[in-house]
């Protein structure tokens, strides 16, 4: 353990319940998991909207980042500074930071390369969520693989879900968004409407009006209207309830890190279809000898989701065989305090 507090630097409402995500969780948990392991941690929040945008959070993260004393160790969710080098360079020289990124800005913005490698390269260490990430990190900025650690997200031990006899009850947890591709589970399901299904999606909707609208106009003329349910941002027991009796989890992501659902879903022993993007092979994983608790879809290829979930609804030997993988994969998963393990590592490695 470093001799001094163990500053964190995050978004401001990574508690807060109206915004749920997984880089708040795993921000939050993370935090919770350090000092349960003896870390005196200290939590700095940046304001700046939600989305979080440079504009709006860059006084803030100049005046939490003067607030930390020289030399100290402190992690810096790089939501916050991927896109802002003219605070984060020039901090670089007291502190020993380390970037923790969940999801690279160069990915879907070209422009935020720049800044955004920049930020990286200052850093002392960085810290990534999957494999997948550092790869690409390692890619495109040109940063030894070697120098940034993978630190997966943890799950939370859970009953295994009752579900449902047919496999009907489809589950997809994320924010309304394009990004987590509900548009594109929705063509799926209308071509499967000859089926009986009934699919929540549990996110926030607030983020993209318009498109959460559109979603809602859509399913109303496709006649699927009460079986495609936007429920909104669900969290704790709600959450748990929606898990519990959830036959499939439904992941049609453009763009995923990872992918913490996932690992829920299995924490659940709830098989997954999600396209394949980012990380999500890694947090799926394999079942010796039986292969993945899941399928994975192409991205970008419009049938693949419809074949998966035709075939889910209609093969009642492939349902079951799938629920036997997730529960055999339940057992593989790690903690929180597995997590908070690696990150106080890569801390002590930059404190000396």
């Amino acid at each position: 353990m470093t001799a001094g507090a163990l500053h964190v630097v995050v978004p401001r409402g990574i508690d807060d319940p109206r915004r749920p995500s997984g880089g708040n969780t795993y921000d939050r948990r993370v935090c919770e998991a350090l000092r349960d392991l003896g870390w005196p941690v200290e939590i700095h929040q940046v304001e700046g909207g939600w989305p979080w945008t440079p504009a709006l959070g860059h006084r803030g993260l100049r005046r939490a980042l003067g607030r930390v004393p020289d030399g100290s160790v402190v992690l810096v969710d790089a939501l916050l500074a991927s896109r802002l080098p003219e605070v984060v360079v020039p901090v670089c020289g007291r502190l020993r930071v380390v970037l923790l990124v969940h999801l690279p800005a160069g990915i879907d913005d070209v422009l935020a390369r720049l800044p955004e490698r920049q930020v990286v390269a200052a850093a002392s260490s960085v810290v990534t969520t999957s494999a997948w990430c550092r790869s690409w990190l390692a890619q495109h900025y040109d940063v030894a693989p070697g120098g940034v650690h993978v630190a997966h997200p943890g799950v939370d031990p859970a009953p295994v879900a009752t579900g449902t006899a047919e496999g009907t009850n489809l589950l997809s947890v994320g924010t309304i968004s394009p990004v987590k591709g509900q548009d594109q589970l929705l063509a799926a399901l209308c071509d499967v409407r000859d089926l009986t299904w009934h699919c929540t999606c549990a996110g926030a909707d607030s983020v993209d009006l318009d498109f959460a609208d559109l979603l809602l106009k859509t399913s109303a003329e496709m006649g699927l209207a009460g079986r495609f349910v936007l429920a909104g941002a669900l969290t704790g027991d709600a959450l748990e309830a929606a898990y519990a009796g959830a036959d499939l989890l439904v992941l049609p992501s453009r763009a995923e890190t990872y992918g913490m659902v996932v690992a829920d879903a299995l924490a659940h022993g709830v098989p997954v279809v999600a396209t394949d993007v980012g990380g999500v092979r890694e947090a799926l994983g394999e079942v010796p000898g039986r292969g993945v608790p899941g399928i994975l879809v192409r991205p970008g290829d419009p049938g693949a989701m419809t074949a998966a979930l035709r075939w889910w609804l209609t093969d009642r030997g492939l349902r079951e065989e799938l629920r036997a993988r997730a529960v055999e994969r339940r057992a593989q998963l790690s903690g929180w305090s597995v997590v908070a393990a690696r990150l106080a590592a890569v801390a002590d490695e930059v404190a000396s």
